[in-house]
């Protein structure tokens, strides 16, 4: 018999998550250190997403939809690790379904979509026969579509802003912008940069003078010192990557001014942190250290893109309300 059956609740008795427990450690593992297989998984995952960033189009709506399934999987796969059972399905198809919607349509669509998926998932749930955990099957499954894919989704509404802005002005005003039609490859190279590169800083800055800890019940590890030090980092990287634009592509960053660029890259640090938690948070209450082991160094998707998650959505946002200034 499972474990999932052993566990599992009888009909009609109440369901309830188990507890969470203490995060297991690590294990040792021979050879390269882990600060190496990250380094070694950078290496080519960087150049890889920027390659990808830059020939848009397709193939990168399918990059996109690829990291929203995986990263969604892992996370229904905390969900079960909690006892529950989301309808991974359906949840798995809505995510798809967001992503896809935002290529073809926008961010405005895709909302529309993901309020209809609770709608779908609800009615769904209905035709289980075990009642007992309809609140956890449909909020986690939600959540799931929610967290990574109405997020994730952003991604392709940044990538392709021009089109955003394009259908929400008319041609003179994104004239007066400067906004040219790639003008997302540097929006998103730009906010990537400054969310990975506030990770290293944090990291390397903890490690050096990391004292009070930031949020020692949820992230033992993560230090004020090392947040302030990856806030500055991923700051100067946000002023550095639109000097390098301006120096070699300045009609795709000709938009926003450096003092934006570094204000944004303010922004988005804190934000990324802010992401990491949330991530960090997940995984101690389903007792698990990654989320998965496609990535080594990295553990899985989900670990990699915790930050990004909600960075991108802000500054997809930020970037709207810039241009509504700058056309008002």
């Amino acid at each position: 018999m499972s474990e999932d059956a052993q566990t599992a609740p009888a009909p009609g008795e109440p369901f309830h998550p188990k507890p969470a427990t203490a995060v297991p450690e690590r294990p040792e593992k021979k050879g390269l250190s882990e600060l190496s297989r990250r380094l070694l998984t950078a290496a080519v995952l960087v150049p890889a997403v920027i390659y990808i960033i830059i020939f848009g189009g397709l193939v990168y709506l399918a990059t996109v939809a690829l990291f929203t399934l995986i990263g969604q999987r892992e996370f229904y796969g905390m969900i079960e690790d909690k006892g529950a059972h989301p309808l991974v399905g359906v949840g798995l198809g809505f995510g798809l379904a967001v992503t896809v919607v935002a290529y073809v349509g926008n961010e405005y669509h895709a909302t529309l979509l993901l309020t209809a998926s609770l709608l779908v998932l609800m009615v769904a749930q209905l035709r289980k026969a075990r009642i007992e955990e309809a609140l956890a099957s449909i909020s986690g499954t939600f959540f799931g579509v929610f967290y990574v894919g109405w997020l994730l989704s952003h991604a392709v509404v940044l990538r392709f802003f021009y089109g955003s802005v394009a259908s929400k002005y008319d041609a003179d005003d994104v004239a007066l912008l400067e906004l040219a039609p790639e003008s997302g490859v540097f929006f998103m190279i730009y906010t990537l940069a400054v969310v990975v590169c506030c990770d290293a800083g944090a990291y390397f800055a903890g490690r050096a003078w990391g004292r009070r800890k930031l949020a020692p019940e949820i992230s033992p590890n993560k230090s004020v010192e090392g947040a302030l030090g990856g806030v500055v980092v991923g700051t100067l990287a946000g002023v550095v990557a639109k000097l390098v634009f301006d120096f070699f592509w300045p009609e795709l960053s000709a938009m926003i001014s450096i003092e934006a660029a570094a204000v944004f890259g303010v922004v988005l640090s804190m934000v990324g942190i802010v992401g990491d938690l949330v991530e960090s948070l997940l995984k101690r209450d389903a007792a698990v250290k990654d989320t998965g082991a496609l990535l080594p160094g990295m553990g899985g998707v989900l670990d990699r893109i915790d930050a990004p998650l909600l960075a991108i959505p802000v500054m997809y946002y930020m970037l709207l309300g810039y241009v509504f200034i700058q056309v008002g």
